[in-house]
């Protein structure tokens, strides 16, 4: 299912079967959170740019359409018109994330939705059944994700109850996989590790996961607010401790910088809102660097975001003209922003994969480090 086709160092180049298709890695997942890319990406968009694996979120889905509602669409898949692999986080996040609206307990999170202010409930059960519902790739275990900066016990306490929760987790997910009228009976389930800063905590839970023998594993509670040097050491620290044998996934991380460092130290799964997010407000992604066509400069600048970029934005249109759009709040212009940033993001993995195989990385990681730092 996961096979390693060539190291450099803890860099891997690899590359996951799924019941959807094979993932290869490297790979930097394209956010579309409510099972759409914001910044109007369609479907047809992603296949362009050359998107491998789409990733929407459990929690916003069940609260809107409602997962049962795309249970009986088909699934996500048949739902989006997507046919590639789709992960689905398990709502883990929003348990940081909506700090103010929910209420964590054994049995899982009370929340109260961000919508319309209803009381959910969701634990490792509702969470797999969600998931299964939207019939995704790969399903996400139930965790909660705690600060950076809490304090060590209470870090402590929501690592044991995350380990908890996925052993409740695996057990329904094989549970729901065995029914006759589940739509993917072949969704996979990825263990998600927790210590916030704690080498120890972080270390001792990559342990205890990996002997529940899961089908990948996460490194979750990072890029929350700790330093990057933080966030690489406890990559190092902790990747070691994870299966050999199984994809390696650092959550909602980060900027190039970021997905370089940790390739480097054996992480093969990225995903981040950096690059629609950054879009959708002017800023850019080249090979030099970050630029932001809000600025004066490129009123009158014809040429394309990126020379030799390929993305739908740069094969047709000038600086100067998507920032007419960006100014004139057109949606076009967020859309071709979008799709450049995102074409920037799967283009580097695909040279990451490619350097990996090459035995080149090191030196490609400095040079892209170099050029992008002018």
């Amino acid at each position: 299912m996961y096979k390693i086709l060539k190291q450099e160092g803890r860099a891997k180049r690899a590359e996951l079967t799924t019941v959807h298709g094979t993932i290869q890695t490297p790979v930097f997942m394209n956010v579309g959170t409510v099972a759409a890319i914001k910044g109007a990406v369609s479907t047809e968009d992603l296949e362009t740019i050359g998107t491998q694996v789409e990733l929407s979120n459990t929690y916003h889905l069940h609260v809107r359409p409602g997962d049962h509602v795309i249970r009986q669409m088909g699934g996500l898949h048949r739902f989006m018109s997507w046919n590639k692999p789709i992960l689905t986080d398990s709502g883990g996040f929003q348990v940081f994330s909506l700090a103010g609206l929910r209420k964590i307990k054994e049995e899982g999170v009370y929340f109260h939705s961000h919508i319309d202010g209803r009381k959910i409930f969701m634990g490792p059960e509702e969470s797999m059944q969600i998931q299964s519902n939207l019939a995704s790739t790969i399903a996400m275990a139930f965790d909660e994700c705690p600060s950076s900066v809490a304090e060590r016990r209470y870090v402590e306490d929501s690592v044991a109850r995350t380990t908890r929760w996925l052993v409740r987790c695996r057990q329904e997910m094989k549970r729901l996989n065995a029914l006759e009228d589940t739509i993917n009976k072949e969704q996979l389930l990825f263990g998600i590790n927790q210590g916030a800063v704690f080498d120890d905590i972080r270390i001792e839970h990559a342990k205890q996961i990996a002997d529940l023998d899961c089908d990948g594993y996460a490194l979750g509670g990072l890029a929350v607010g700790e330093s990057h040097e933080q966030m690489y050491h406890v990559i190092e620290e902790t990747v070691p401790y994870l299966p050999k044998d199984k994809p390696t996934y650092l959550m909602g991380v980060g900027t190039p910088a970021n997905i370089l460092e940790a390739v480097e130290r054996g992480v093969d799964f990225f995903d981040c809102v950096y690059p629609t997010r950054n879009g959708r407000h002017g800023h850019l992604y080249t090979n030099r660097g970050k630029i932001n066509l809000f600025n004066a400069k490129y009123e009158l600048d014809d040429r394309p975001i990126e020379e030799g970029c390929n993305c739908p934005a740069c094969r047709r249109y000038s600086r100067a003209y998507i920032r007419h759009l960006l100014k004139a709040k057109e949606m076009l212009g967020m859309r071709l922003c979008v799709l450049h940033n995102l074409y920037f993001y799967n283009t580097m993995m695909g040279e990451i994969r490619e350097a990996l195989e090459q035995g080149e990385f090191a030196a490609y990681k400095k040079r892209k480090l170099a050029g992008m730092n002018p």
